[in-house]
């Protein structure tokens, strides 16, 4: 359904958002429009939601799970509510809220606001890969 008063797209089902790389899924996406008619806010409600992006060719996908989505084209940040899962260059992070600048690759988590979350974790958890060392250099030798 269209709203163009509003500036406001809801499409309901199995949605699949696609952009170059980007891709947003969910039972429920919502598309916001600015006063310019350009996309604002997507977002995308879903069990779970899920967002991809592969930031440049040299990197990995990263992938994010959460009740509800947000990304925000114009700074391109996304917000992962309720269930927030990231998963960037094998690391992973899991809180009831996410914050991702996907232009800095910046990961921030936290708590939700109460009555938004419908499974409360008080703690963020990370599994932080070590990055790959240099094993060019030649081992020691006695």
């Amino acid at each position: 359904e269209m709203d163009d008063k509003r500036g406001v797209a809801i499409y309901r089902g199995d949605v699949v958002i696609t952009q170059g790389t980007l891709k947003i899924t969910g039972d429920t996406v919502t598309i916001t429009l600015n006063n310019s008619g350009d996309i604002d806010v997507f977002t995308s409600v879903g069990k779970p939601a899920y967002y991809e992006q592969q930031p440049s060719t040299d990197k990995e996908i990263v992938q994010a799970y959460g009740l509800t989505i947000q990304y925000f084209a114009s700074n391109e940040k996304i917000i992962i509510i309720d269930q927030a899962k990231v998963i960037q260059q094998g690391s992973t992070f899991r809180g009831e809220k996410i914050i991702y600048d996907t232009q800095k690759e910046i990961v921030t988590a936290g708590r939700g606001k109460q009555g938004t979350i419908t499974t409360p974790s008080p703690r963020i958890n990370m599994v932080i890969q070590p990055k790959n060392k240099d094993n060019t250099t030649e081992p020691n030798t006695p």
